[in-house]
């Protein structure tokens, strides 16, 4: 099932060609001179091994930034003796000339091309290596393929003056092909003659002509007893065209369909047309008829129709022609055409916008090769999924998750898919999706906010990551994750709302995350970029959720990370602590996310000498009275001061004000506090509380440190004790009891804290029985 194929593993074959792809000179290859991949003498791999090594890459090349290709890949790959290859697929700007030519001495079976636009008809001429191999073959979108570069005077001054012209080669066949059942040369350049092409081909069994018009195809009927699939997508039709198809009786598979948006149809689907093809077409299994318009009533009328469930039953069907079919087709594609909404429809699936399973059945068929389709699938399924509830999300969600992979720089789909994704990742979805899936979506997401600087598909990607539990679910692309917000938050011109999604995003992944993280995000130039927004909304005299995010984001960012820190001081992050607070004297929170921050730039011994200005102590001291945020300003103001007393009355080097009138107004502030207050703090160490304890110094600190654990073990002791315990807490706590220094309330704290501690120890122990 679905459910089951989303949540398995990778199997062990594809682990194996992921990890020797990114890994290929430490694993099957070396290094000739420094530059040139080659295979190791001792090699020797079978097709399903090269052939999946070949795919992976192009697909490695395609979708993974960080993946690095490699210029001589192909030439792995260029002796059979030791590498096989087989079924090989290969995509768009990855493939080169020289890269078919390496492997021209394969004996291949199978070779999609699919819209590779570098290849040109040197490219051709390697082809005729495989053609006494090659039973399939896809040229889709190749549009250069059948050009060759003329060099009209040929002498090197010459060409300066003229560049090479490109000329289209006429005399290219599949003469020699003789195994060649299934073509596809969709998108084919105008000028090249189909028919002369193809005629050497002995028996074709299926053909894609999508997007090419031809006028005549009586040439088809050459192969009326071989062809089971034809495909002439967007081919204006004519009465002559119909004539034929209804000769070519094997047919299984018919795509007539055209987008109806792309330009003028003069032909018309009739009642008649759909009978001819009933009539004649006895094996058909799959037929596309999507956006054509209807020109007389196919249907019946609906006081004939057989009320009661929808039913496939040819008998039953609402559209009249398809009565005569005698079992109902397994695909019938009606996209974008007004029969998808009939009741009785004879087929098992059906490509539509009537429902999402019409609609899942569209994006499924078309994303390969039609994304001017499947952009509007993918819309109308956008629609259902924020307007009604999906009820097949896993199906929904790998759709849109290849459709984006698939067409990484088509603007449409970009757009419409990062929309739907953010729809299929909300809350109410969470519990279907598994975490390699969750997986697919974050990488998916982050290939368009790097291909797009679109500001509506960088605010859709932005939105979709909020659905997603961070930093937990973002930490397996935890770097590239962070670069990405901050090249959005960095360029000049920003949108708003981007700038406050990704201000968030940044902020969420600096929270609860090991140090090391922080630190690299710190290189990356995080606290510049932050105190840069900052600056700019100091400008506008404006204090938003922008503002401060970005507060916040440098308090989280600098917690036990000196470095950070550091970078905060050299920045003149304190001139703008002082002019935001003169600017929003009100604004609680920003006070609180300021002041937290400076609590971790104090922790740091060797930068407090930097704080120590009459001015900053006197804006510390002030803030002591301070009730924003309830106790928090004032605690956090409190702990700054905590730290730079620790260094002793030899540190104090200001006149005014006097330490020991700072003093007093710290201990005033302190007894001031309620020790049931609930914080809006979050400790993940006790250290840089813990080492006030032992010390002699400043009474007050070590007051405050032991109101700090105090406060927190009583209103959070599920969480707290165990970590006061853990860090070795309770023997300072009782080392500290004894000291002749230490204020006889503190002591009293003291004794209240090991208590708590060792109370909590004791419930703990009986529950778990």
């Amino acid at each position: 099932s679905l459910k089951m194929a989303s949540d398995s593993p990778e199997s062990l074959m594809t682990l194996c060609t992921d990890y020797c792809l990114r890994n290929l000179e430490g694993t099957l290859c070396y290094l000739l001179d420094n530059e040139t991949l080659r295979l190791h003498p001792d090699i020797f791999l079978p097709s399903e091994i090269c052939d999946k090594l070949v795919n992976e890459y192009v697909e490695l090349v395609k979708t993974d930034s960080i993946f690095e290709p490699h210029e001589s890949f192909f030439t792995l790959f260029s002796d059979p003796r030791s590498t096989r290859l087989a079924r090989i697929h290969l995509r768009e700007h990855i493939v080169q000339d020289q890269d078919l030519e390496a492997i021209r001495k394969q004996d291949l079976i199978e070779l999609y091309l699919t819209n590779c636009e570098k290849l040109t008809a040197k490219s051709l001429q390697t082809l005729v290596s495989f053609s006494h191999t090659l039973i399939s073959l896809s040229l889709f979108g190749c549009c250069n393929i059948f050009y060759e570069e003329e060099n009209p005077g040929g002498c090197e001054d010459d060409c300066l003056v003229n560049p090479t012209r490109q000329v289209l080669v006429k005399d290219f066949t599949f003469e020699g092909f003789r195994r060649l059942r299934f073509l596809n040369l969709g998108r084919l350049i105008e000028g090249v003659n189909v028919e002369t092409l193809l005629r050497p081909l002995a028996s074709l069994v299926a053909l894609d002509l999508s997007g090419i018009q031809l006028n005549d195809v009586g040439f088809l009927t050459q192969w009326k007893d071989s062809l089971v699939s034809l495909v002439l997508y967007n081919m204006d039709l004519s009465e002559e065209h119909i004539q034929v198809i209804t000769q070519l009786r094997k047919l299984r598979h018919l795509d007539i369909s055209r987008d109806h948006l792309s330009s003028y149809y003069k032909f018309k689907l009739t009642r008649r047309v759909l009978n001819l093809f009933v009539e004649n077409l006895v094996n058909l299994t799959s037929l596309d008829i999507s956006g054509h318009t209807m020109l007389e009533n196919c249907t019946i009328p609906s006081m004939e129709e057989k009320m009661g469930q929808t039913s496939t039953e040819p008998a039953k069907s609402s559209i009249a022609p398809f009565r005569g079919l005698k079992r109902p087709l397994q695909f019938l594609g009606l996209f974008e055409t007004s029969l998808c909404r009939l009741t009785h429809i004879p087929a098992y699936k059906v490509s539509g916008d009537k429902n999402e399973e019409q609609v899942l059945n569209a994006i499924e068929a078309y994303t390969e090769h039609r994304p001017e389709i499947t952009s509007r699938a993918i819309n109308l399924l956008f629609d259902i999924a924020r307007i009604e509830r999906c009820s097949q999300l896993l199906r929904a969600l790998q759709l849109v998750i290849t459709a984006l992979k698939c067409h990484k720089d088509d603007k449409n789909i970009q757009v419409t898919g990062s929309a739907a994704l953010f729809y299929l990742t909300n809350s109410e979805y969470r519990m279907e999706q598994s975490v390699k899936l969750r997986r697919q979506v974050i990488q998916v997401v982050l290939n368009g906010m790097e291909s797009y600087q679109e500001v509506t598909v960088q605010r859709n990607c932005c939105l979709t990551l909020c659905n997603f539990s961070i930093p937990e679910e973002l930490e397996f692309q935890y770097r590239r994750v962070n670069e990405l917000l901050l090249n959005i938050l960095n360029q000049s011109r920003q949108d708003e709302s981007i700038q406050r999604i990704a201000v968030h995003l940044c902020n969420a992944l600096v929270c609860q995350v090991d140090n090391d993280h922080k630190e690299a995000v710190g290189k990356m130039g995080f606290v510049m970029t932050m105190l840069k927004l900052i600056q700019k909304k100091l400008a506008d005299k404006t204090c938003d959720q922008v503002m401060e995010f970005s507060w916040s984001a440098l308090w989280n960012i600098t917690d036990e990370t000196p470095d950070n820190c550091e970078m905060f001081l050299n920045y003149s992050g304190m001139k703008l602590f002082l002019e935001c607070l003169k600017e929003f004297p009100e604004k609680q929170e920003l006070h609180r996310n300021m002041l937290g921050l400076l609590g971790n730039v104090a922790e740091v011994k060797e930068l407090r000498p930097q704080l120590m200005t009459s001015q900053f102590i006197s804006v510390f001291s002030n803030l002591l009275e301070s009730k924003a945020d309830g106790i928090e300003v004032s605690y956090n103001a409190c702990g700054v001061l905590s730290h730079i007393m620790f260094d002793g009355p030899e540190a104090w080097g200001i006149c005014e004000p006097h330490r020991e009138e700072v003093v007093k107004r710290m201990w005033a502030a302190i007894q001031s506090w309620d020790i049931n207050s609930r914080r809006n703090i979050n400790y993940r160490s006790f250290e840089p509380i813990l080492r006030l304890l032992p010390q002699g110094i400043s009474p007050v600190s070590q007051h405050w440190a032991t109101w700090a654990l105090y406060n927190l073990v009583s209103v959070y002791p599920d969480k707290y004790c165990p970590l006061l315990i853990k860090e070795g807490g309770i023997p300072l706590l009782k080392d500290m009891i004894k000291m002749a220094s230490a204020r006889q309330e503190t002591k009293e704290m003291a004794r209240k804290v090991i208590e708590h501690c060792s109370n909590f120890k004791e419930e703990n122990m009986d529950t778990s029985r």
